[in-house]
């Protein structure tokens, strides 16, 4: 699903990433861990196409055989809106919107028709047991309930892979248990791929495999 060869990043001189090469199966649930400034998030953000590498003529990044760096702007925002979720720990719900509205969104921006989009985010919002918030704002949703709104939103176009930068960083400890055995379910269920950055031990050890990264590289 995913290959990446030779990536670094600098920021002025600072070198982030020092060349990490890895591979991500699809239907693969990989933990990214490693102290603060080791270039988890970094990482994660290349991967998931939010960010571009220091490129050299060695540099790969391919997703589901697509070559992502060769992709202009336009093509690149395209791709990463039809095939990509994102979780981020803080929710980045739009407050002024509805649970529905706010899985809808990606979904809108991909041109898919009003109704059916609104048929299949009621369908996730049920399947996360939040059938009864349907019609509710962030403000009124507690926290594990605020990030399953961002979980079915990251699902809403049926993505290939989706990154999760601490997802449960900001939950109390049953939230978060809930929301790790929810992406455990998903992969089981619809053999969705998951990269995941976090602190969380119990949710790194779980992973199909857990990455540790020191430096700037995998190790």
């Amino acid at each position: 699903m995913i290959t990446a060869k030779n990536i670094h990043k600098f920021y002025d001189t600072l070198e982030v990433l020092k060349g990490v090469d890895l591979h991500i199966a699809k239907g693969e649930i990989v933990s990214i861990v490693g102290a603060s400034g080791a270039g988890k998030t970094t990482l994660l953000q290349i991967l998931g196409t939010l960010d571009n590498p220091s490129k050299n003529n060695k540099t790969l990044l391919e997703i589901n055989g697509e070559n992502i760096l060769n992709m202009k702007d336009k093509e690149l925002s395209k791709f990463r809106n039809l095939h990509l979720g994102f979780i981020f720990q803080f929710h980045q719900l739009l407050p002024e919107f509805t649970a529905l509205e706010n899985v809808c969104i990606p979904a809108f921006i991909a041109g898919k028709e009003k109704a059916e989009t609104e048929v299949e985010a009621k369908r996730l919002l049920e399947y996360l047991g939040l059938s009864h918030r349907i019609e509710h704002k962030p403000s009124e949703l507690s926290g594990g309930e605020q990030q399953r709104v961002a979980v079915a939103r990251a699902l809403i176009n049926k993505p290939l892979v989706i990154f999760a930068d601490e997802p449960s960083g900001n939950l109390d400890t049953h939230s978060a248990e809930n929301l790790h055995e929810l992406f455990f379910k998903l992969r089981d269920e619809f053999n969705q791929t998951f990269v995941i950055v976090t602190h969380n031990e119990e949710l790194a050890n779980m992973a199909d495999r857990k990455l540790v990264m020191v430096d700037g590289l995998i190790t």
